[in-house]
């Protein structure tokens, strides 16, 4: 299944785990979003390690389901993908 994971996480430190723990499971499309799929274990497990993470007094995660119907009916308008400029660039 295809989740959309987007978070608003107030601490730096924390941001930093909860953005490194959704690349081990999908992809970032902008700044606080990413696209990830798994299968319901992943997910579960995924979920447990945000959990032991957040402060949920003062952090947000939201998981939005994406149906395949959707997910093909996503336009897209410029990158389709967050480009990090201190990651995913080499200066040669």
């Amino acid at each position: 299944m295809w989740i959309l994971a987007i978070y608003d996480i107030a601490e730096p430190r924390r941001l930093n785990r909860v953005a490194r723990i959704l690349k081990d499971y999908g992809y970032r499309v902008q700044q606080s979003k990413f696209e990830i799929e798994v299968n319901n274990s992943s997910f579960a497990e995924l979920r447990a390690r945000i959990a032991a993470v957040i402060d949920e007094e003062a952090d947000g995660v939201k998981y939005i389901p994406l149906c395949e119907r959707c997910r093909l009916k996503t336009e897209i308008i410029g990158q389709g993908r967050y480009i990090d400029p201190d990651h995913e660039f080499v200066v040669v």
